[in-house]
């Protein structure tokens, strides 16, 4: 259930058209879509802000497709993660007006007109360009949560100067999400220069000791940066998420 849909039902029992108990049945009956496959939690949104969000990893094109229409037929914003263009075809059968974004590997439907009023800028930076994937993973969920959102792309340790040109993006950005992979160093550099939350993000970038992302993520949660808070290896959507979380506070 929705927000919208909440009010509108208690604009309905205002006006008589609903007594207490119609109010409960509907509540109730909102609540989950069972599939044979999957359980559609429709009520995320009034607890959390936000709908569920499909993770396409490890489901078929058509299992993510049943999902998001059930998603987008309560007329809520549509977010899938991990998404194939196989996943994005079947969704498109079902959903006309979806959008595949192809670095990112997500798939969106029903997106806000414009960010939301009142939030402060999100700014997502990367260490290099192989680490843009992620970062716009997590630039997408910040948009699709309704954050004004900028990027600061390829400002690695190896040239700091390029991150210092820019230090007027980095005074502005209300959350910094920082996406590096190798030795995972440019959250803490950031997280010396700004009185703002910084996310950190690990990537799988990098070379045979990097351990799939393990060095990063190590090399991040040791930050000798105060405010420097850490996600999971490659994982831009949770730092999406937490970073409008703050964002929206």
């Amino acid at each position: 259930m929705t927000k919208e849909e909440l009010k509108q039902l208690l604009q309905q029992y205002k006006q008589g058209k609903i007594n207490e108990q119609g109010i409960i049945e509907k509540i109730t009956s909102l609540r989950c879509e069972s599939l044979s496959f999957a359980t559609v939690d429709h009520q995320r949104q009034l607890r959390q802000g936000f709908p569920e969000v499909i993770l396409c990893q490890g489901k078929t094109p058509k299992q993510v497709a049943e999902i998001a229409l059930r998603i987008h037929k309560r007329s809520q914003p549509l977010l899938a993660t991990r998404a194939t263009l196989d996943h994005f075809k079947a969704v498109k059968k079902e959903i006309h007006q979806s959008h595949y974004h192809e670095f990112a590997r997500t798939i969106t439907a029903n997106e806000p007109k414009k960010p939301s009023t009142g939030r402060g800028t999100i700014l997502v930076i990367t260490a290099g360009t192989s680490d843009i994937p992620v970062a716009e993973e997590a630039f997408i969920t910040c948009q699709m949560l309704g954050n004004p959102i900028e990027r600061l792309y390829d400002v690695g340790v190896a040239g700091i100067h390029r991150l210092l040109s820019q230090s007027d993006k980095l005074l502005k950005a209300n959350v910094i999400i920082v996406v590096a992979g190798m030795e995972g160093a440019l959250p803490s550099v950031v997280g010396g220069l700004v009185d703002v939350p910084v996310i950190a993000v690990p990537t799988s970038i990098g070379y045979g000791a990097s351990f799939q992302g393990i060095a990063a993520l190590l090399g991040m949660l040791n930050s000798c940066a105060s405010g420097v808070t850490v996600v999971n290896i490659d994982n831009g959507f949770g730092a999406g998420f937490a970073a409008s979380l703050m964002n929206k506070r």
